[in-house]
């Protein structure tokens, strides 16, 4: 089979196109013919060796979606030509999705139902996954309540959106005017240009005094922001920064109305399986889509990669191999 390979860590030239065996699962693994493996910058951080480095030669790719080819002698629930879709691979050492056939251990994949589109489920684990867990585990987020997401156009933030419009709540989020109608038709009840200068006074006019949960992608830019535009008692979810050292410049702001932190990150779920399938259920009934950017085959998993970090899109980006 051909699988895209790394034999040192670097940059995206050392993302090479390899003709290999295909695996055979092991007894609690199953093999997947790959229909799209999503591109995330995650996958990127083991290329590079910024995360724990991984034993090379490895192939990258965390998110997976196809059909069963193979069952280990051990894996109950699944058969030959199940369609699936998964997370959690591609990292700790197991090899990822960028190939035409992955094997995945049966406790961070699920069944996908004919309705789902394979592609789209194939970007969904990482970016819909935190999406679920950080509203729906983390927010506890009820109908009616309102919601803010930061980055709505983005890859968790478009998820997020729907996911919230799913349980009824009112969402508020921001996006770069390009993207405000696309956004609009995700879910969103008021899209606000993110680059605003009044955007804190925005939100908090748009939620009705504040807003009740708050899914935040950039910590250090939006910490103190979160606090200033929350309701009483309201849950942050902080899911990244850009730089490591977030602070408050008043956290007053936060105390005086009991806001809760909660720093989270989708590889400390307990059983991926679980927001796996509240996704798998959605995307069966319509409720949520993957915005699908732009499509990559195996050879052009570099580009995908360097994308994936520079560019801006609406969505998500996939290799089919």
């Amino acid at each position: 089979m051909r699988a895209v390979r790394l034999q040192e860590h670097g940059g995206t030239e050392v993302l090479q196109v390899e003709e290999v065996d295909r695996p055979e699962p092991g007894a609690d693994e199953l093999l997947v013919e790959v229909a799209a493996a999503g591109v995330n910058p995650v996958d990127t951080y083991f290329r590079d060796g910024s995360y724990e480095p991984v034993d090379v030669p490895f192939t990258p790719g965390v998110d997976v979606a196809g059909t069963v080819a193979a069952v280990g002698d051990a894996v109950e629930g699944f058969d030959e030509g199940d369609r699936v879709f998964g997370t959690g691979i591609g990292n700790g050492g197991h090899q990822g999705a960028y190939a035409e056939y992955a094997t995945i251990p049966d406790d961070r994949v699920v069944h996908l139902s004919d309705e789902a589109d394979l592609t789209e489920a194939g970007a969904a684990g990482v970016v819909a996954g935190t999406a679920w867990r950080s509203l729906i585990d983390h927010a506890d987020l009820d109908p009616a309540e309102y919601c803010l997401v930061h980055g709505g156009s983005g890859g968790v933030g478009h998820a997020a959106v729907q996911i919230a419009d799913a349980v009824s709540a009112r969402t508020v989020t921001t996006a770069s005017e390009q993207y405000r109608d696309e956004v609009a038709d995700l879910g969103a009840k008021t899209v606000l240009d993110y680059a605003r200068d009044d955007l804190a006074d925005a939100v908090v006019e748009a939620s009705e005094g504040g807003v009740d949960a708050i899914l935040d992608h950039r910590l250090d830019d939006y910490l103190q922001f979160d606090a200033d535009v929350a309701a009483q008692g309201a849950t942050v979810v902080g899911i990244g920064e850009n730089s490591p050292d977030p602070g408050f410049t008043n956290d007053g702001a936060a105390r005086s109305k009991d806001v809760e932190y909660q720093f989270m990150s989708m590889f400390n779920t307990p059983d991926l399986r679980v927001p796996l399938r509240g996704v798998a259920y959605l995307m069966e009934r319509g409720d949520l889509s993957i915005e699908i950017a732009r499509s990559y085959d195996l050879a052009e998993a570099g580009e995908a990669q360097r994308a994936v970090m520079e560019d801006s899109f609406l969505g998500k980006l996939v290799v089919e191999p």
